[in-house]
């Protein structure tokens, strides 16, 4: 960065030189003078005798005639200020410099090529002007030097030899003259740090360093690039400034790193390979670069674990959490997606940073989980398979999330048990049962809704949650009957439901019989039914021949009949 063009000033370094008026003979020089033309903002680095550097000039005699110039070859001039490798004049005028400072130097003969010249180029006591521009300084006994300008608020880990490294970078000659940038590739560099993959001064200058952090490392040519450059952007003997931000880290030895950010109180169970998990998650770099949520899907994601079905760290990390646990998982590539990554979202080598909501799980070997947490002390008759019940009910998810309430619509909710008109999970919950017993259902997803779930109102592979009480029972009838008799059944059945004596039963003539028959409480018809569905069943299976009326004929008892079937 250059600032504007300050005031010329004059330094005089030996002795006071006064000048005249512009059309007075010139004064001979006792000494060098110094007209600084260009002095940059900040010099953090002023040259001293010992030191190396690199700058270009223009050399010109006081009628301005050039003799000389390093622009025209092309190539800095590269020395070692006060060693006399210079003539005097000009190893005086480079001590106290900074780089990007320019200046006009005017050195007498006695400080340069005197009396004798420089061949044909320099005459005899020739006055030299340069026009000097100080490109670089670096002295042998240099080290990388490093200037964090931005540290992260959290730094759990800091590069370490050995480690794997994801950066961006600036790189800059000490003159701020880019000749690489891996922003303009728009791809991070990844190396290892410290077994000589990088110029030894970055090798040096990444130890230390946290994920966020921003530094400066700064290094003379002897770490850098040496004597040659690079042979193309990077001059020999160039000192190096890379502006570097670390945004990934880890060692090829690392295993997952698991945070728990809330446990729940209660856990009565943690997960185990071969469960089926169903879980929140925000998936982000080390660096915080977002990339992908379950959140913005609006759905949980749904795998089992330890099976192989989640990269290889995810699989680790989900095993052992409890039911709304939320914890952060940190993942390395090698147990990630490795060195190649996934494209745009993640690039290869990353750590990821995965912060997870468990929020339910289970066992395909698991069954309906039956807790009583209140029974009457009088329960002597329990419920069974054709029962007909009634009941309350609380229904959630495994977080908590309430899906539906009988509470809410003021009646309970009646089934008959066994008759598929449940989930087989609350199948199994109502069962063995007595009224006024309260109990408290954990039903797995393939006793519930399964994968599907219910639009709208269960997601799929949801484990369920019920409260109920059973507040109401009606005993069922024998399995595989519709209708039983109280008492022993009329040897005159037929006649008596033959009512106007046409030796044939109409189907009102039969409806009305079984239902007198229920009315009067000799016979029974099972619970929780459509009764006309059942008589109309009924006497179906009595009209053998489908022409809509019983003959004596067809007409027999279920105990006469060789097989069962839902009738008399």
């Amino acid at each position: 960065l250059q600032s504007p063009i300050k005031p010329p000033g004059f330094l005089y370094l030996s002795v006071l030189v006064t000048f005249a008026a512009c059309n007075a003979p010139p004064v001979p020089l006792d000494d060098i003078l110094i007209e600084k033309t260009f002095v940059p903002e900040q010099c953090a680095r002023a040259v001293q005798v010992g030191d190396y550097v690199r700058y270009h000039y223009i050399g010109t005699f006081p009628d301005g005639k050039k003799f000389d110039s390093s622009y025209d070859r092309g190539t800095t001039y590269n020395v070692f200020v006060g060693k006399k490798q210079l003539i005097e004049g000009m190893d005086k005028a480079l001590v106290g410099m900074c780089v990007n400072e320019r200046s006009l130097v005017k050195i007498p003969p006695q400080l340069a090529y005197g009396k004798q010249g420089y061949g044909t180029i320099i005459p005899p006591d020739a006055i030299l002007h340069f026009d000097v521009l100080l490109l670089d300084v670096w002295n042998p006994d240099d080290g990388v030097q490093t200037n964090t300008y931005h540290t992260p608020p959290v730094c759990s880990r800091k590069v370490e030899v050995s480690d794997f490294v994801r950066y961006h970078y600036n790189g800059t000659l000490l003159d701020g003259t880019l000749f690489d940038s891996s922003h303009t590739r728009m791809r991070t560099y990844d190396t290892y740090v410290g077994i000589g993959w990088l110029i030894a001064g970055m090798d040096q200058g990444l130890l230390g360093m946290c994920v966020g952090e921003r530094r400066i490392i700064t290094m003379p040519p002897s770490l850098g690039y040496g004597e040659n450059g690079d042979g193309s952007d990077i001059p020999g003997q160039a000192s190096l400034v890379f502006d570097v931000v670390l945004l990934d880290l880890h060692n090829p030895r690392d295993g997952i790193t698991v945070t728990n950010q809330q446990v729940p109180e209660s856990c009565t169970r943690t997960s185990v390979a071969g469960d089926f998990v169903r879980y929140h998650y925000n998936g982000s770099l080390l660096d915080g670069t977002f990339f992908d949520s379950s959140y913005s899907r609006n759905r949980t994601y749904d795998t089992y674990v330890g099976q192989g079905y989640v990269i290889a760290g995810m699989d680790e990390g989900l095993i052992g959490v409890c039911v709304g646990e939320k914890r952060t998982i940190t993942i390395p590539p090698h147990l990630a997606y490795g060195e190649e990554g996934t494209g745009s979202k993640i690039p290869g080598s990353a750590v990821l940073v995965f912060d997870v909501h468990i929020i339910d799980f289970h066992n395909p070997a698991d069954s309906t989980v039956v807790t009583v947490t209140s029974k009457p002390e009088e329960c002597d008759v329990h419920t069974k398979k054709g029962d007909f019940v009634k009941y309350h009910y609380n229904a959630s998810l495994m977080d908590g999330t309430p899906i539906d309430s009988t509470y809410n619509y003021g009646k309970t909710y009646n089934i008959v048990l066994g008759a598929n008109q449940v989930v087989p999970g609350m199948e199994d919950g109502l069962m063995d049962m007595c009224v006024g017993e309260k109990r408290h259902l954990v039903i797995p997803p393939h006793l519930g809704y399964g994968e599907r779930g219910v639009t709208g109102e269960v997601p799929g592979s949801a484990v369920l949650v019920f409260d109920i009480e059973l507040v109401e029972m009606e005993e069922g009838l024998p399995e595989g009957y519709m209708f039983i008799w109280n008492e022993d059944v009329s040897p005159d059945l037929f006649a008596e439901m033959d009512k106007n004596e046409d030796k044939v039963v109409e189907p009102s003539e039969f409806t009305d019989y079984i239902l007198q028959q229920v009315n009067d409480g000799k016979g029974r018809l099972a619970p929780g039914f459509d009764p006309y569905r059942i008589i109309d069943n009924m006497f179906s299976n009595q009209d053998r021949d489908g022409d809509g009326k019983i003959t004596e004929a067809e007409f027999k008892l279920k105990a006469d009949e060789s097989a069962a079937h839902d009738e008399l």
